[in-house]
């Protein structure tokens, strides 16, 4: 068996959500929700392996078991553990999918947000006066 990886606290996220909407803090935030779904889905894929490897044992054990000639029930169980192991590896998997489409996503977010904004933020970036944020002159 594999030992558990710390994980941080509940309720802490991989990049805080906050009014900052300054062009860098955004790419930071696309690419760090890009990185933690990449490591999320590489998890995934492991634990769904490791799900199927388990799964695939215990079916081979209930059918030692049942060849020692044990009580049908204890054959029954581990059979019934077999399939919950199988059941929980399939939606892994999709989750698995589901994580790994999120960072392809965010990545094309960030991708896409540097092709409308990056030359705006390098023009603000470069001046020596302040100039308004961005929406001030909408009202």
């Amino acid at each position: 068996m594999s030992t558990p990886a710390p994980r941080p606290r509940p309720g802490t996220f991989a990049a805080p959500t906050d009014g900052d909407h300054r062009y860098k803090s955004i790419q930071r935030k696309l690419k760090t929700l890009a990185t933690a779904m990449d490591m999320a889905s590489d998890e995934l894929q492991q634990l769904g392996h490791n799900m199927r490897m388990n799964a695939s044992r215990t079916e081979n054990l209930a059918a030692d078991i049942a060849h020692a000639e044990l009580d049908v029930k204890f054959v029954e169980m581990t059979n019934q553990v077999s399939i919950a192991l199988g059941g929980a590896a399939v939606e892994v998997k999709h989750l698995h999918e589901t994580a790994h489409e999120v960072s392809v996503q965010a990545t094309g977010a960030q991708r896409t947000h540097a092709r409308l904004y990056e030359g705006l933020d390098t023009v603000r970036s470069s001046r020596p006066e302040r100039t308004p944020k961005p929406g001030f002159f909408a009202h």
